[in-house]
C-alpha cells in the first residue's frame, strides 16, 4: 500500500505555469497572426471582414489595439492553464480520499494520515486557484469590454462617416440594388460585429472566451494542453478482437470529426436564414417608423386599413422566414444535444475496468474524464458555435454591403464643376436625363452674375427640381459643366419641406453649421426678420420641431438660416408654398435687400414669385427650354 503523492510539485508550480504561459503566448500569437492573414487573403468572409474594419488594425494608432489583443490572449492562456491545474487538483483531491479510505480500511495510520493531509492540501490548493480564477475573470471582462467599446466607437465613426461622405447616403438610392436599412447596419450590426460573439449585440458580461476568435484560440490551446494528460491516462481497449492503445484519445478524435461534419451540413442554411431574418425585421420596423412619422396624413386619409395590409404583408415575410429558421436551428440543436448526451458516460465506461483492476487511481479516472471532455468540447467548438458563426457571417455580409454601396454611390457620375473666379454661375451644355434615359433638358447654357435672379417654371414632371439636384451635384443622370463660387459649401438649397435636425431650436436655426457657432442675438434677430420672434425665448428647448412648427413656420425657419449664413447662391424649390402671398412678398424683398450680391434661383408654380426675379427659364418637358431675352446666353433649346 503506497503513501499519497501529489500529482504536481505545487510549491514550484507558480513559476512553472508562468513559464508555460509565456511560451504558449509566443507560439499562439505567431500562429494566430499567420492564420488570420491567410483567412483575410483566402476566404471571402475574411476579405469582407478586413474591408469593413481593416483600418482599425493598421497604422501607428493600431499599436495599442494589438497590445490590447496581446493582453487578451495572455488572459486566455492563463484561463487554459488554470483549467489544467484544476484537473490536477481534482486528481489530488480524489486520490487523497482513496488513499485515506484504503489506509483506514487496512488499519495503516501512516497511509491514512498521508491521504488526509493530501486532501486538505488539495482543498487549500483549490481555494488559491479559485481566487486566481475569479480575479482573472473580472479582469478579463473589464479588458474585453474596453476593447469592444473602443472598437465599436471607431467603427461607428468610420461607417457613419463613410455613409455621409460625398452624399453617399442620398446618392445610394440611384444604385441598381440600393442597400436596405443602413440605419440598422450602423447601429445594430456594428454592435454585433464588434461584440464578435455571433449571438447578437454586446452584453456587459461578455468575456474574451465568448468571442469567436478567442473562443477558438481557447479551444485549440486546450486541446494542446489536455491531450498529453488524456494520452498518458488512456489505456488499451479491445473491441471485436481489435486492441486500440490510448483508446480514449482516439475515440474523442474520431467522434468529434464525424459529428462536426454532419453538424456543418445541417447548419449551413442558417447563414441565409439569419440574413433574411434581419432583412425582414428591418423592413417591418421601417414600415412602423414611417407610419408613426406620417400619422397625421394617414389619419386624414383614413388609411388605417391600407396600413394594416402593408404591415401584415411585411410581418408575414418575417414569420415565413422564421419558421424555416426555427426548424433548421432545432435540427442543429437536436443533433448537438444528442451527441453531447451520448458521449457523457463514455470516459467512465472505458476507464472503469482499469480502476477496478488497480491499474489507475480514482483520481486518475476523474482527471482522464475531465481531460476527455476538455478535448472533446474543444474539438467540438466549431460544431457548437456554427449557428453563431452563421449569424456573424451574415453581419459581416450586411456591413460589407453597406461599405460596397457607399463606394458605388460615390462612383456615380456628377455634373462637372469648377470654381468661378467672378462669383457668377455659369452652366455650359447641361443635359439632364430621367433614370430610364428620357431627356428632360438638353443643351442648357446659362450665366448668372452676382445679384441676379432666375425663376424656373414648367409643367409638373418637366425636370425643374431635377435640374436643381443636378446643379447640387446629387443627380447622377446629368452631364455638362458648371462654374460656381467657392464650391458646394457656399450655396444653400431650400426644399419645399425643410429639414429640421434633432436638438434644441438653436441647433435647428444654425443648421448646417454646428450648434453654438452662431450667437443667440443673431438667432433672435433672424427669427424676428422672418416673423417668428415669438420663438426667441425657446432657443434652449429640445423638442420634435417638425411637429411643433407648422409647414409655413418651418419654411420661414429655412429663410432664417439663409440670413444667418449669407450664401453666395440660394436655390429655392417651392420654398414659399406654405407661406401666404403677403409673407412671400416680404420674404423675397428681404432676401434681395439683405443679400444684394447673392444669386437667387427659384422653382415655383406660383405666378407671384416671378416678379422678384430678373430672368425666367421655362422648361417644356420634352428637353427644350426657353429663356427670356434678358439672359446673357440666351437661345431656345
Amino acid at each position: 500500500m503506497q503513501m499519497y503523492e501529489p500529482s504536481l510539485d505545487w510549491a514550484n508550480e507558480l513559476v512553472g505555469s508562468l513559464v508555460w504561459t509565456a511560451k504558449a503566448w509566443v507560439i499562439t500569437a505567431v500562429v494566430t497572426v499567420v492564420v488570420l492573414v491567410l483567412l483575410a487573403r483566402l476566404t471571402t468572409w475574411g476579405r469582407q471582414f478586413w474591408r469593413v474594419t481593416g483600418g482599425y488594425f493598421r497604422g501607428r494608432e493600431s499599436v495599442i489595439v494589438w497590445a490590447w489583443l496581446g493582453a487578451l490572449l495572455f488572459l486566455t492562456l492563463i484561463s487554459v492553464r488554470l483549467a489544467v491545474l484544476l484537473s490536477y487538483q481534482s486528481n489530488d483531491l480524489y486520490s487523497s480520499l482513496q488513499v485515506a479510505f484504503e489506509g483506514a480500511g487496512a488499519g495503516n495510520e501512516a497511509v491514512r494520515d498521508s491521504g488526509v493531509q493530501g486532501f486538505w492540501t488539495a482543498i487549500l490548493t483549490f481555494a488559491l486557484i479559485a481566487a486566481l480564477f475569479v480575479g482573472r475573470q473580472i479582469l478579463d471582462i473589464y479588458l474585453t469590454q474596453h476593447f469592444i467599446i473602443r472598437w465599436r466607437v471607431w467603427l461607428t465613426d468610420r461607417l457613419s462617416g463613410d455613409w455621409l461622405d460625398e452624399e453617399s447616403f442620398y446618392r445610394g438610392r440611384f444604385l441598381a440594388n440600393p442597400v436596405d436599412n443602413p440605419d440598422q447596419r450602423i447601429q445594430l450590426d456594428i454592435d454585433s460585429f464588434t461584440a464578435a460573439t455571433g449571438t447578437g449585440p454586446n452584453t456587459p458580461t461578455t468575456e474574451v472566451a465568448g468571442t469567436l476568435l478567442f473562443g477558438a484560440i481557447n479551444a485549440m490551446v486546450s486541446v494542446v494542453a489536455f491531450t498529453p494528460i488524456l494520452w498518458n491516462l488512456s489505456g488499451e481497449l479491445t473491441l471485436f478482437g481489435i486492441t486500440m492503445s490510448h483508446a480514449l484519445f482516439w475515440i474523442a478524435l474520431i467522434y468529434v470529426f464525424a459529428t462536426t461534419v454532419i453538424a456543418f451540413w445541417i447548419g449551413r442554411p442558417l447563414i441565409r436564414f439569419n440574413f433574411r431574418n434581419e432583412l425582414t425585421n428591418a423592413a417591418f420596423r421601417y414600415a412602423l417608423v414611417r407610419m408613426r412619422d406620417s400619422a397625421e396624413s394617414i389619419s386624414f386619409y383614413r388609411g388605417e386599413g391600407a396600413e394594416k395590409s402593408i404591415l401584415r404583408a411585411r410581418f408575414a415575410a418575417i414569420i415565413s422566414n422564421y419558421r424555416g429558421y426555427v426548424l433548421r436551428s432545432l435540427a442543429l440543436l437536436g443533433w448537438n444535444q444528442s451527441i453531447s448526451q451520448i458521449i457523457n458516460p463514455l470516459p467512465l465506461a472505458v476507464q472503469a475496468p482499469r480502476v477496478f483492476s488497480g491499474q489507475i487511481s480514482f483520481g486518475d479516472v476523474t482527471q482522464s474524464a475531465d481531460a476527455f471532455f476538455r478535448v472533446h468540447d474543444s474539438l467540438s467548438f466549431f460544431r457548437s458555435v456554427y449557428d453563431s458563426f452563421a449569424a456573424y457571417r451574415a453581419t459581416i455580409i450586411r456591413l460589407e454591403g453597406l461599405v460596397d454601396a457607399n463606394e458605388q454611390a460615390r462612383a456615380l457620375p456628377r455634373l462637372e464643376a469648377a470654381h468661378s473666379t467672378d462669383g457668377s454661375i455659369d452652366l455650359r451644355d447641361i443635359e439632364v436625363r430621367h433614370p430610364d434615359g428620357r431627356i428632360l433638358l438638353r443643351d442648357l447654357n446659362l450665366r448668372l452674375e452676382p445679384g441676379e435672379s432666375l425663376v424656373i417654371t414648367g409643367p409638373s414632371g418637366c425636370g425643374k427640381t431635377t435640374l436643381l439636384r443636378s446643379i447640387a451635384r446629387l443627380w447622377p443622370y446629368a452631364t455638362g459643366t458648371m462654374l460656381r463660387p467657392d464650391g458646394d459649401r457656399d450655396a444653400m438649397f431650400l426644399s419645399q419641406v425643410p429639414y429640421l435636425p434633432l436638438g434644441d431650436l438653436r441647433a435647428v436655426l444654425s443648421y448646417p453649421k454646428r450648434e453654438r457657432t452662431v450667437g443667440d442675438e443673431e438667432l433672435r434677430a433672424a427669427l424676428d426678420d422672418v416673423a417668428l420672434g415669438h420663438l426667441g425665448t425657446r432657443l434652449n428647448e429640445v423638442t420634435d420641431w417638425t411637429k411643433e412648427l407648422s409647414p409655413g413656420e418651418q419654411q420661414r425657419v429655412a429663410f432664417a438660416r439663409v440670413l444667418l449664413q449669407k450664401p453666395s447662391v440660394i436655390f429655392l424649390d417651392e420654398s414659399t408654398s406654405a407661406i401666404d402671398e403677403g409673407q412671400e412678398f416680404a420674404t423675397y424683398q428681404m432676401l434681395i435687400e439683405r443679400l444684394p450680391d447673392s444669386i437667387i434661383v427659384s422653382v415655383t408654380h406660383r405666378g407671384t414669385v416671378k416678379e422678384h426675379h430678373d430672368h425666367h427659364l421655362r422648361l417644356n418637358g420634352d428637353g427644350s427650354w426657353e429663356l427670356d431675352p434678358k439672359a446673357e446666353v440666351g437661345s431656345q433649346g
